[in-house]
C-alpha cells in the first residue's frame, strides 16, 4: 500500500510540470476508499440501491469523439447495473493535466485515455489502478505488440484501445505522374529521390514540396529505430540519442529542407500536423507521415487516389506504437473500478475494436479481431487499413520512464531548434542530452 501523502506530493510536483497551474492537494472523501497498489482480488460490491456511476474522460473530439459517445450509449442500453457518464476534456496533454488535477482535488473520473508514453508517469506517481487482479488473465486477448506499454515494474495498468502507428501517406497520381512506384519509397534514399522528382518550383518560389513531416517526437523515435538505435538506455535512466542514429533523422531532414525538397510544417504540437494533412489534401505536398487514425479522414476528403506505406527504411524497418490506453484510477471506489473494469473489457472486445477500428482508421486491438471474417472483408475492401497491423512486425513500444513525459518536450524543442537553423544537430543533441540526464534522475 502506499502513503497517501507521499501520492499528493508527487501529484503536485507531476501537475506543476504539465500545466505550471494546481488548483489544491488535499485528500477526498474517495481516499477512504482508495486501494492503489493491491493485488489481492477486488472486493465484493457493497449493497447498492441503483446502478453504478463512473466518469470516463476521453480524448478524441470531432467525427472519432462521436463514435466513442455512440459507444458509450451502446454500453449504457446494454448493462443495466452500471451508468457511464462520457466527457471530451481536450487533446491527450489537456487532459492529462485536467485528470491529474481532478485526481488531487478528488473529484477524478474512474476510466480515461492516457497517451501510451505516460504510462509509466501516471503509474509511478501512484495514479493508476493495478489491472492484475481484474484482468485475471483476460490481458491475452490483445495483440502482443500492442502490449509493451502497458506495463509499468511488472503491474498490467493500462489496456489498448484507440492504438495507431505513423505511416506514410502517398498521393498515387502524383507518383505515377512522375514516374515513380505509386507504392512508393521503401528506404531514406528512396525518399529523397521520389520528393526530388515530385517537388516543383516556378522561378524562385518552392509551389510543390516532394515531403512534409512535422517535427515530432513520434517520427523522430521511429527514424532512431529505424539506425538501430534507441532513445533510453535499457534501464530508462540515460538518453541515449547523441550518436550516429539519434543524430541521422535530423541530419536527413535539415538536408532535404534546404534543398526545397521537404517543407517543415509550421506549427507547433499538433497544428503542425494540421498544416501537413491539409496540404497533402491540397496537392501541395506529394508524401506527409501522419497516423493512422487520420486514415479515413484524409480517405474522405482527398480528390485524388491515396495509399498507405510503411515507413521507408534506413538499416531496417522500424515504427513506434502510438495512440492511447485505457486506465483505471486508484482513488475510485472499489464498486466504481469493478464497473470501470467492466466498461474498459466492455469497449476493448472484439465486437466493439471491430467497428470502432473500421470507423476510426485506428488498429484493432485484439488477435480476433484482426482474423475476424468481418475485418478481413474490410482489409480486402480497403487494403491501405491494413497496412499498419503489417508494420506491427517492426514495432517497437514508446520509451518508458517516469520522466518520458517530460523528456519528450525537451527533445522536441531541441528537434525543432536545429531545424530551424538555431543550433546545429551536434549541438541540438547535445543539449537534449544534458537537460535529459537531469529529468531522467528526478
Amino acid at each position: 500500500m502506499f502513503s497517501l501523502k507521499k501520492t499528493g506530493t508527487i501529484l503536485c510536483a507531476l501537475t506543476i510540470g504539465l500545466s505550471g497551474v494546481l488548483a489544491g492537494c488535499g485528500s477526498s472523501s474517495k481516499d477512504q476508499s482508495a486501494s492503489a497498489g493491491s493485488t489481492s482480488q477486488p472486493a465484493a460490491s457493497t449493497a447498492s440501491s441503483g446502478p453504478v456511476q463512473i466518469d470516463f474522460w476521453y480524448a478524441l473530439g470531432g467525427v472519432r469523439g462521436k463514435t466513442i459517445e455512440d459507444m458509450v450509449k451502446k454500453f449504457n442500453e446494454t448493462h443495466k447495473d452500471i451508468i457511464v457518464k462520457p466527457a471530451y476534456q481536450g487533446a491527450y496533454q489537456e487532459n492529462h493535466s485536467k485528470v491529474l488535477a481532478s485526481v488531487a482535488a478528488g473529484n477524478n473520473p474512474d476510466v480515461t485515455m492516457v497517451e501510451i508514453a505516460s504510462i509509466a508517469a501516471f503509474a509511478d506517481a501512484k495514479v493508476l489502478e493495478d489491472l492484475t487482479p481484474y484482468s485475471q488473465g483476460d490481458e491475452k486477448k490483445y495483440i502482443p505488440g500492442l502490449m509493451k506499454n502497458s506495463y509499468w515494474n511488472d503491474k498490467l495498468y493500462a489496456v489498448p484501445f484507440n492504438r495507431s502507428t505513423p505511416l506514410l501517406y502517398i498521393n498515387r497520381d502524383m507518383l505515377k505522374e512522375a514516374g515513380l512506384d505509386s507504392n512508393g519509397p521503401k528506404t531514406w534514399d528512396e525518399l529523397v529521390s521520389f520528393s526530388q522528382k515530385l517537388s516543383k518550383k516556378e522561378g524562385d518560389k518552392i509551389t510543390r514540396y516532394g515531403f512534409s513531416t512535422p517535427v515530432d517526437i513520434w517520427f523522430y523515435e521511429a527514424l532512431v529505430f529505424q539506425g538501430g538505435g534507441n532513445i533510453l538506455s535499457e534501464n530508462g535512466k540515460e538518453l541515449t540519442i547523441n550518436n550516429e542514429a539519434g543524430k541521422a533523422p535530423l541530419e536527413l531532414w535539415s538536408k532535404m529542407v534546404k534543398e526545397g525538397i521537404m517543407k517543415n510544417p509550421p506549427g507547433e504540437n499538433y497544428n503542425a500536423w494540421d498544416v501537413a494533412e491539409q496540404d497533402f489534401l491540397n496537392q501541395k505536398v506529394g508524401m506527409i507521415f501522419t497516423s493512422t487514425g487520420s486514415l479515413t479522414e484524409l480517405k474522405k476528403n482527398a480528390k485524388f487516389d491515396m495509399g498507405a506505406a510503411f515507413l521507408p527504411a534506413n538499416k531496417t524497418f522500424g515504427t513506434p506504437t502510438g495512440g492511447a490506453n485505457l486506465v483505471m484510477l486508484a482513488k475510485s471506489t472499489d464498486a466504481e473500478k469493478k464497473a470501470a473494469w467492466e466498461f474498459m473489457k466492455w469497449m476493448t472486445d472484439t465486437e466493439q475494436t471491430v467497428p470502432w477500428s473500421i470507423a476510426s482508421g485506428y488498429m484493432p486491438v485484439t488477435t480476433e479481431a484482426i482474423d475476424s471474417a468481418e475485418m478481413k472483408a474490410f482489409y480486402e475492401k480497403e487494403p491501405n487499413f491494413k497496412v499498419a497491423v503489417d508494420q506491427l512486425q517492426y514495432g517497437y513500444p514508446r520509451p518508458m520512464a517516469p520522466g518520458y513525459k517530460e523528456l519528450q518536450d525537451v527533445i522536441q524543442k531541441e528537434l525543432q531548434r536545429a531545424m530551424l537553423g538555431q543550433a546545429t544537430v551536434d549541438e541540438a543533441m547535445q543539449a537534449a542530452t544534458e537537460k535529459g540526464s537531469k529529468l531522467l534522475k528526478k
